[in-house]
């Protein structure tokens, strides 16, 4: 944890409350187009669900319209060790969908079409093909979606490349050091910590809120009101077991997520829910939602049938009532800024986050952002 012992007489020039993907790497850009910044974190960098995710960089579980996004976060990740002077283990592997139902069949032909008018290099492929790309397949696949651009990077090395970044830009690094009050007016804001962590309040001219699940609550301290869903999503990871797979594998059902890593392990998701909250994180693992996605795995390669579970974890997703990402102003609020809530986040994160920068820099974004104003009196669907 960074020193704030001699705190600057002048204001940060932002302050970035959450230590995510989305919200280092926007403090990094900022820093590094000349702001003085902090960057403040209710516990380590990356440890929430930019460290517990699975790592996929995925074009097919991407929104459709978010594939422009994707593919130039993609890149990023894989060029890690340019930008971030440190790499996170980012591999390239093709990526297949499967399709074992008619149902599926149809799913992957209209995702696969979906994604190629947003400019995803997705084809659909025979059986036979998927087998010959992916010889341990169950044969009874009907059908696959092929991707050249996919592949994944180790979610639990992000923190670190990223400390190793923003230190080399000159960032403060405020960590374990959670927010309980932003208050803000004409003169900037005034951003302060649990009165246990003995910190004193920092004042800044801007402010960035990058807190994932929590946004909704830092929104609220600024007196907005937009709500965010809460997902806990389950993850099991098996002993290091031979080689069985070398793509990155989904159902097109959305229930599963595959790959195999060089150790060995094999990384099981899928969105299978567990128990958690907001408040309290994740709780509990459900059994029957384990047992679920480890017999979908075990069908669609059933060479896992011979692999154990070696850990299980859960992680929180944040997602917004239309299910598309919130990075813009925060409506009502001069120099605040929110970022956060996309689907795929960890893929898509690091250029999020460089967008944000670019326009809170006067900069004209790569590609446009994502009002925020638009969920203003949105209900949550279910609610």
């Amino acid at each position: 944890m960074s020193s704030f012992s001699n705190q600057p007489s002048q204001p940060w020039d932002a302050v970035v409350i959450g230590g995510g993907v989305m919200g280092c790497s926007t403090a990094l850009h900022l820093a590094q187009g000349g702001m003085r910044v902090a960057l403040v974190d209710r516990g380590p960098l990356c440890r929430e669900a930019s460290g517990v995710n699975a790592g996929t960089l995925t074009l097919h579980m991407t929104r459709a319209a978010l594939i422009p996004y994707a593919m130039r976060a993609w890149q990023m990740w894989m060029d890690a060790e340019r930008w971030l002077g440190m790499g996170v283990l980012a591999t390239h592997v093709p990526g297949l969908t499967l399709a074992f139902t008619e149902a599926e069949c149809e799913l992957v032909e209209l995702r696969a079409k979906a994604r190629r008018e947003y400019g995803a290099p997705i084809e659909v492929i025979s059986p036979q093909r998927a087998r010959e790309i992916e010889p341990g397949l169950h044969p009874s696949l009907l059908k696959a979606g092929y991707c050249e651009i996919d592949g994944f990077a180790s979610a639990y090395l992000t923190g670190r490349a990223f400390r190793h970044a923003l230190t080399l830009a000159g960032v403060q690094i405020l960590e374990n050091a959670p927010v309980e009050a932003i208050d803000s007016g004409d003169g900037g804001h005034v951003v302060r910590m649990a009165g246990r962590t003995g910190l004193a309040p920092l004042r800044a001219r801007r402010v960035v809120l990058a807190g994932g699940v929590w946004i909704e609550n830092m929104l609220a301290m600024m007196g907005v009101q937009i709500p965010i869903k809460v997902l806990i999503n389950q993850l099991v990871v098996t002993e290091r077991i031979r080689p069985v797979m070398r793509t990155v594998l989904s159902v097109a059902n959305g229930l599963l997520s595959l790959k195999q890593f060089a150790n060995g392990t094999v990384l099981i998701g899928g969105g299978w829910q567990g128990d958690g909250d907001r408040e309290r994180g994740g709780v509990e693992a459900r059994p029957q939602n384990l047992v679920g996605n480890m017999r979908l795995a075990a069908y669609a390669v059933p060479a896992l049938a011979e692999a154990r579970v070696a850990r299980i974890w859960l992680g929180l997703e944040a997602e917004t009532a239309d299910a598309m990402p919130i990075i813009g102003d925060v409506p009502g609020v001069p120099h605040a800024w929110v970022v956060g809530s996309a689907h795929s986040g960890y893929t898509s994160g690091p250029f999020m986050g460089r967008i944000l920068a670019q326009h809170m820099l006067g900069q004209e974004p790569d590609l446009p952002l994502f009002d925020p104003a638009r969920l203003m009196g949105m209900s949550m669907p279910g609610a």
